[in-house]
């Protein structure tokens, strides 16, 4: 049996894995997929002990958090961590429109999540991104309000910096951060993860296969997010591709799959550094298939030599593009 860890000193213990919803169902950011096809891989997720799922009330505006109901409805909610995201604003059209984490919005927003997920409670909430009108104290204070009365159990934090990080912690105990990190996005290391290890926060990490560029996954549909991506498009593209073809040969020598050998990576790291907080890869899985890969994973073992190996072949100072739009990376508080 695969051994759990805690998630943060105050935290929940989860298994090793965790994972993320939100390319399941219809109008998700990958596309439209077959909503029983991401309820299997859920199911799939949990039979084999992955018990930290996370969604946001803003993927697929209120579809994603419906289908993970649907997907925990009965006996599965208590093997289940459910983790959300809120505050994010869209309109009819998916457009984005901003953030609102004011205190009563705050609690609006975990009413209807709530009511989405049939759930009594949500194990993690968090905001998805600061709103740059209200203060962090604010929000979490009013996250903080749900807890005691019992719709909350823990308080998280995403894309945030140190100073709001410490400014968030000290007004209630914070389990994790959720932040991107992998092979060619290590931004983390230098100041946040420290930060986090002295605090007693762990981390929960999106983008281990850089939203599938590591993994080879190509961008064909246009309804998918990532066609607006700086690193799937334009030139940086057959830039990239070199990274990848190079990332590929590593996982063909270690006969592993590439989405492997990046979470392998991401797992050697936080134990091989005592500055890194303890660290949950989070696997965004759209089949039963892909969460089964990303399971196996967890026997691969690098060395010192190995990694130091991997980060010389795929450079994070090679990756031709930011993570995000300018639009994006403008309002990431993790940027600041």
């Amino acid at each position: 049996m695969t051994k759990t860890t805690k998630l943060g000193a105050t935290g929940p213990d989860v298994f090793p894995l965790a994972l993320g919803c939100m390319g399941m169902g219809a109008r998700s950011f990958y596309g439209d997929n077959d909503e029983a096809e991401g309820i299997a891989t859920i199911h799939a997720a949990l039979e084999r002990g992955v018990n930290l799922l996370d969604t946001g009330d803003f993927y697929s505006i209120g579809r994603n958090e419906m289908l993970v109901g649907k997907a925990l409805a009965g006996h599965k909610r208590d093997r289940a961590v459910v983790s959300v995201k809120f505050g994010a604003l869209r309109a009819p059209d998916a457009s984005f429109l901003g953030y609102d984490a004011r205190p009563a919005a705050v609690k609006n927003a975990l009413a209807y999540s709530l009511s989405r997920l049939g759930l009594d409670y949500i194990d993690i909430y968090r905001p998805a991104r600061v709103d740059s009108n209200v203060p962090i104290e604010d929000t979490i204070g009013a996250i903080a309000d749900m807890v005691k009365a019992g719709y909350v159990r823990h308080i998280g934090l995403s894309e945030v910096g140190v100073e709001t990080i410490k400014r968030a912690a000290a007004v209630h105990p914070i389990v994790d951060l959720q932040i991107e990190y992998a092979v060619v996005t290590r931004g983390p290391e230098e100041k946040i993860f420290p930060a986090l290890r002295e605090l007693g926060i762990g981390v929960t990490a999106y983008g281990v296969l850089s939203r599938g560029l590591l993994s080879g996954s190509k961008t064909t549909n246009p309804m998918d997010f990532r066609a607006h991506l700086p690193r799937f498009t334009g030139d940086n593209v057959e830039r990239n591709q070199k990274l990848v073809d190079a990332f590929a040969e590593l996982a063909r020598a270690k006969s592993v799959t590439p989405a492997q050998l990046a979470i392998a990576w991401v797992r050697a790291k936080s134990a091989q550094n005592p500055a890194t907080a303890p660290l949950v890869p989070l696997i965004g899985a759209r089949k039963p298939s892909q969460i089964i890969d990303a399971i196996d994973a967890l026997r691969v073992t690098l060395t010192p030599s190995e990694v130091t190996a991997i980060e010389a072949a795929v450079p994070a100072s090679a990756i031709a593009g930011t993570r995000y739009a300018a639009p994006m990376m403008a309002v990431l508080d993790s940027e600041r």
